[in-house]
C-alpha cells in the first residue's frame, strides 16, 4: 500500500534516471510559463474590467440623453402652453372691463385676481399692463419695475400684433434677495381697428418651469444644467458636489470654466464628451422660434467616472475573482502537463533500459548485419500485414520494398552512424507509412552485430499532414481562396470563396466552368504562362447564369513540381471596379501582358483608348508563316504549335503598356502604346533577336504603321500590311515601317 514515486513497471528500476525527476530546465520552464500565464490573465482581466466601465459610461450616456430628449420636448411643449395662457389671460373679461372703463376698483381686482392665478401656479413669478406708449401700468410685483419692453415691440413698425405672442430671452432678476433666471411673455392687447390698448406681459421662473417637469422624467441623482448659446448658467446652480470645471452659480460661464468641452457643445446640437474623470451628454433645445428669433438653448448633464465605478465595483469584484480562479486552475493544469511530460519521458527511458524492450508495445525485427530477419514480435507482423512464420530469414530490403540504392545509403548509415531514421512507404495495398529507426548494436559474447529495427504506422500522420499542406497553400491569403489541380478542378477552398461563388460546399466542379466558356478556352494559354512565369491575372467580368455578380480580379499562382509541371493552383478572387466599359463582349479582361486577346477583344480594347494615347501609338503586324514549310493542310498543326511557341515568348517579354492578339493562323497583331516610331522599330528588332536565340526567328517578317488621326483599327491594320507586304519582297530585311499620312482622296502611306 506504499506511494509509488516513480513510474509504474512491471519490471523493477534499474537505475535511478528511470525515475521523474525535476531538472533545473525544466523548473526554469514552469517558472517561465507561469509568469506569462500571470501576466496575460492580468492584462485581460484589467481589459475586461475597463471596458465593463466604459459600457457602463455609454449606457448611462444613452440613457440620459434619451431623459434630455424627454425634457427638452415638455420644455417646449410647455413654453408653448404658457403662449396660450397669456393669450387667454390678455383676452380674459376683467382686464377687457378694466381697459374700457379704466377704475380703481376694477384695477384692484384685476390685481386680486393675478396675485390668485401667481400663487397657485409655481412657474408664473408675476403680471403685468402696460400702456400703449411702453410704459408700465400696473403689476402684481415690483421685481420687474425697471424692465423697459423693446421698441421693435411697440409702434407701428412692429412685426408682430393680434394674436402672437412674443417670447422674450432669459434674463435674471432679484427676487427677495435671491437672484432668479426668468423669461416674460408679451401679448398685444388691440381694439376692432387694431389699434394698441396695452400690453400684457407674464413672467415666467426657468427653474420652477424645470422643477415641474424633472422629477417624473428625470434622474434626480444626476445635474441638469440649462445654458444658453453664450454658455451661461440659466438652470442647474444647486449641483450635488459640483465638478471643479462646472459653473456652480447663475449667471456662470461654461465657455470659461470649460473652454474645451464648450467648443465641443458649440459646434454640435447634441452628442456625448468623455474627459479624463466624467462623461458629459449634452441636447441643444429650441423653446420657440418666432420671426427673425430663435430661442436656442443647452441641456447639459454628467457623471463622474468614480460614481461609475462605485455600481461597477460588484462586477470589478467578480470579474477579479473569475480571473484568479482560472489563472489557478490555468497554473494547476501547466503543473500537471510537465508532470505528465517528465512521467511520459520517465517511462520512454524504463522502457529502454529494461531487458523486455523487445515484447514491449513497439513493432521491433531483429536483423542480422546481412540484412536477414532473425526474429519479430506480433506488432510488428500486423503492421507488416504477413505471418510471424513468413517473415523469417527474408530479407528486410524485400519486406520493407526498398530499391537498392535507399537500401545501401541505410548500411552506410549504419556502418558509419551506428543508427538511420526515416519514413519507408510499403508501397502496399494501404500504402502504410512507417516511421522507421535502424540501431546497429555488438553482440556482448562475440564480434558480431545485429540491427535492432523499431517501427510506428505514421499513414495517419503523414496524410494529415498533407491535408494540413493543401489547407495551408489555401488559405495563405484571407481573400476567397481556391486550390486546384493543373486542369482546374477544386480541391479546396475557403468560406469567401465558397460564399461567392454560392458553392454550398459542393466543391465537384471546375473552376473554368464557374468563371465562363471564355477562361475555359484560354486555360491552356493560362496554365503555359504560369509555368513559365509563375502566375497568372486577370478581371473576370459576370455573365449570364454566372454565380457572382461582380468584377474579380482574379489571380491563379502555381505550385510547381520539381520537373516544372503545374501539381497545384492557389486561386485567390478580389472584388474591384472593371479596368474597361462593363458593355465590354469579353467577360475575361487580363493584364495587357497576361494573355493573347482576339481581334474583336482587341479593337474594343483599341476604341476605348483616348485619342491622345492613340496618336503616341504603333501598330505592329507579324507574319511567322515561312514560305515553303508549312505549304499544305497537314503542317497545319505544325504552324499552330509554332505560333503558339512564339506567343508564349513574346508575353514573357510584353511590356506592361503593349497588347498582343490573334490575327488569323500564322500572323499576331501587336498593338504599341506610349511609344514613337523608334522605339517602335527598335522593340521588333529586339523581339526578333530574342525569337532567334529561341531558334524560332526563321521566315518571320514584321510590318510596323503608325497612327493616323480618327483612324479605325480596319485603316490601322491595312497601313501596315503595306508595310508587312514590302518586308516579304525585301531580301535583306524582313522589318519594314510605314509612316501614313492623309490625302484629299484618300492616305497614302510612306515606306520606311
Amino acid at each position: 500500500m506504499s506511494k509509488h514515486k516513480a513510474v509504474g513497471s512491471s519490471n523493477s528500476l534499474l537505475i535511478s534516471s528511470q525515475a521523474s525527476h525535476w531538472s533545473q530546465q525544466h523548473i526554469l520552464s514552469l517558472l517561465s510559463q507561469l509568469i506569462i500565464l500571470l501576466i496575460v490573465v492580468f492584462i485581460v482581466t484589467n481589459m475586461v474590467v475597463n471596458l465593463g466601465e466604459r459600457r457602463l459610461q455609454e449606457d448611462w450616456a444613452d440613457q440620459r440623453y434619451s431623459e434630455l430628449q424627454t425634457v427638452a420636448s415638455l420644455a417646449s411643449d410647455k413654453v408653448s402652453f404658457l403662449q396660450f395662457r397669456t393669450q387667454t389671460i390678455a383676452k380674459g373679461e376683467l382686464l377687457r372691463q378694466y381697459l374700457q372703463n379704466p377704475s380703481d376698483k376694477l384695477q384692484l381686482k384685476t390685481i386680486e385676481n393675478w396675485n390668485s392665478l401667481t400663487e397657485n401656479i409655481p412657474e408664473l413669478l408675476g403680471l403685468a399692463l402696460f400702456t400703449p406708449q411702453g410704459e408700465l401700468q400696473f403689476a402684481t410685483t415690483g421685481s420687474f419695475n425697471n424692465m423697459q419692453l423693446p421698441a421693435a415691440l411697440l409702434g407701428s413698425g412692429r412685426n408682430m400684433g393680434g394674436n402672437d405672442i412674443y417670447t422674450s430671452p432669459m434674463a435674471f432678476t432679484p427676487i427677495d434677495g435671491i437672484l432668479e433666471p426668468y423669461f416674460y411673455q408679451l401679448s398685444w392687447i388691440e381694439n376692432p381697428d387694431q389699434s394698441i390698448k396695452g400690453y400684457l406681459v407674464t413672467y415666467n421662473s426657468i427653474v420652477k418651469l424645470l422643477e415641474t417637469i424633472k422629477p417624473a422624467f428625470f434622474n434626480q441623482n444626476s445635474p441638469l444644467l440649462l445654458l444658453d448659446t453664450q454658455g451661461f448658467l440659466y438652470a442647474g446652480a444647486s449641483q450635488p458636489a459640483p465638478l471643479d470645471s462646472m459653473p456652480n452659480t447663475l449667471g456662470a460661464s461654461l465657455k470659461q470654466t470649460y473652454p474645451e468641452l464648450w467648443r465641443v457643445i458649440a459646434m454640435n446640437n447634441f452628442g456625448q464628451f468623455h474627459s479624463q474623470d466624467s462623461t458629459f451628454v449634452y441636447l441643444k433645445v429650441e423653446l420657440t422660434n418666432q420671426y427673425e428669433n430663435k430661442r436656442e438653448y443647452f441641456l447639459l448633464s454628467y457623471i463622474r467616472h468614480e460614481d461609475i465605478a462605485t455600481r461597477y465595483a460588484q462586477w470589478r469584484i467578480l470579474i477579479i475573482v473569475a480571473g484568479c480562479l482560472i489563472a489557478l486552475l490555468a497554473s494547476l493544469l501547466i503543473i500537471l502537463r510537465h508532470r505528465f511530460v517528465l512521467e511520459r519521458r520517465a517511462r520512454q527511458n524504463s522502457l529502454q533500459l529494461s531487458n523486455s524492450l523487445f515484447s514491449s508495445e513497439l513493432s521491433c525485427l531483429i536483423v542480422n548485419d546481412s540484412g536477414r530477419i532473425q526474429s519479430v514480435n506480433a506488432k510488428a507482423a500486423a503492421a507488416l500485414s504477413l505471418p510471424i512464420d513468413d517473415l523469417k530469414d527474408r530479407s528486410l530490403q524485400r519486406v520493407l520494398h526498398l530499391d537498392d540504392d535507399r537500401f545501401n545509403h541505410i548500411k552506410d548509415a549504419l556502418t558509419h552512424h551506428k543508427q538511420w531514421n526515416g519514413e519507408i512507404n510499403l508501397e502496399t495495398l494501404n500504402s502504410s507509412m512507417l516511421q522507421t529507426h535502424i540501431r546497429r548494436e555488438k553482440c556482448p559474447n562475440s564480434n558480431e552485430y545485429y540491427w535492432l529495427v523499431t517501427f510506428e504506422d505514421i499513414t495517419a500522420l503523414f496524410d494529415s499532414q498533407s491535408q494540413a499542406y493543401l489547407y495551408q497553400l489555401m488559405s495563405n491569403c484571407a481573400v476567397a481562396t481556391a486550390l486546384t489541380d493543373a486542369s482546374g478542378m477544386i480541391i479546396k477552398c475557403n468560406k469567401q470563396f465558397d460564399q461567392l461563388m454560392s458553392l454550398h460546399g459542393d466543391t465537384d466542379i471546375s473552376i473554368t466552368e464557374l468563371l465562363g466558356d471564355e477562361l475555359h478556352n484560354q486555360w491552356q494559354n493560362i496554365t503555359a504562362q504560369i509555368s513559365l512565369q509563375g502566375e497568372w491575372t486577370a478581371q473576370i467580368m459576370p455573365f449570364n447564369h454566372g454565380r457572382y455578380e461582380h468584377c474579380l480580379k482574379t489571380t491563379l499562382t502555381g505550385q510547381l513540381t520539381f520537373e516544372g509541371d503545374i501539381e497545384y493552383l492557389i486561386c485567390t478572387f478580389e472584388q474591384t471596379t472593371p479596368v474597361v466599359s462593363a458593355q465590354n463582349s469579353s467577360n475575361v479582361i487580363g493584364h495587357r501582358s497576361a494573355i493573347v486577346l482576339r481581334l474583336n477583344e482587341l479593337e474594343n480594347y483599341f476604341i476605348n483608348l483616348s485619342e491622345l494615347t492613340k496618336e503616341h501609338s504603333s501598330l505592329l503586324v507579324m507574319d511567322i508563316n515561312p514560305e515553303g514549310i508549312f505549304s499544305n493542310m497537314g503542317n497545319m498543326s505544325q504552324l499552330e504549335k509554332r505560333q503558339k511557341d512564339i506567343e508564349l515568348q513574346l508575353l514573357i517579354e510584353l511590356p506592361l503598356n503593349y497588347q498582343i492578339a490573334q490575327w488569323q493562323l500564322g500572323k499576331l497583331v501587336i498593338l504599341l502604346t506610349e511609344t514613337n516610331a523608334n522605339s517602335a522599330h527598335q522593340y521588333a528588332i529586339n523581339m526578333m533577336q530574342c525569337l532567334e536565340e529561341k531558334n524560332l526567328g526563321e521566315g518571320i517578317n514584321i510590318g510596323i504603321a503608325s497612327y493616323l488621326q480618327r483612324q479605325s483599327l480596319d485603316q490601322y491594320l491595312a497601313n501596315a500590311e503595306i508595310a508587312l507586304k514590302r518586308a516579304k519582297q525585301s531580301v535583306d530585311q524582313n522589318i519594314c515601317q510605314a509612316f501614313t499620312r492623309p490625302t484629299k482622296a484618300t492616305s497614302s502611306s510612306k515606306i520606311d
